[in-house]
């Protein structure tokens, strides 16, 4: 809102800008919504890191969608993944059999993240790859990046976007292997190494 001084009619002060929320601990974050692959999955991987401000600093409230194909690169049809009890409305969880390929985590107190998946196949062109929707403060709009896996270097030198792009912004879209089926992506929003995003049109 604008404030008018109406005994100078010429004088308009500009009402300080300010950011609401973000206000995800109500409804957004789910039990289990880091557990895409079902529990005990023999194929599962781990996908950890952070996501950084433009200083450097961890967000400890930001907030991640994942979701990808199944490993044989189709898209899963299962139910969503956050179930209630058509009875009582309360929380079932997921149904831990099918794998929905969709996923909801919150950043921790030092802005860390994990989830649990399965390796995505490939899809037309495109080496495997997870989609991400980054929400955090500050962002009036949320936005879209992808997780790379190495693994397939010839996949990813093929990869219609990554070879869009030089050496060291494609390397901000592709985990690093932590040993154990563990992977490693942080997500910065500013500054030095940070994470390509991309807008859909």
């Amino acid at each position: 809102m604008t404030k008018i001084d109406t005994s100078r009619p010429e004088t308009v002060l500009p009402t300080p800008s300010h950011t609401v929320g973000p206000f995800y601990g109500h409804a957004l974050p789910f039990p289990g919504g880091g557990d895409i692959a079902p529990v005990g999955h023999p194929d599962a991987i781990a996908l950890q890191g952070h996501v950084y401000d433009g200083a450097g600093n961890p967000l400890p409230d930001a907030f991640l969608e994942l979701w990808g194909p199944g490993p044989d690169g189709e898209l899963p049809k299962a139910d969503g993944s956050m179930r209630r009890d058509p009875a009582s409305g309360g929380f079932l969880g997921r149904n831990g059999v099918e794998f929905t390929g969709w996923g909801r985590v919150q950043t921790d107190a030092s802005g860390h993240w994990t989830a649990r998946t399965l390796r995505p196949g490939a899809r037309g062109r495109n080496a495997p790859y997870l989609s991400v929707c980054v929400f955090a403060r500050g962002l009036l709009v949320h936005l879209f990046t992808r997780i790379y896996l190495p693994g397939d270097d010839a996949a990813l030198a093929a990869d219609p976007l990554l070879a869009r792009l030089d050496e060291a912004r494609r390397g901000t879209l592709i985990a690093t292997e932590d040993g154990n089926g563990t992977y490693r992506f942080d997500i910065r929003l500013q500054g030095e190494g940070e994470t390509v995003f991309l807008e859909f049109q």
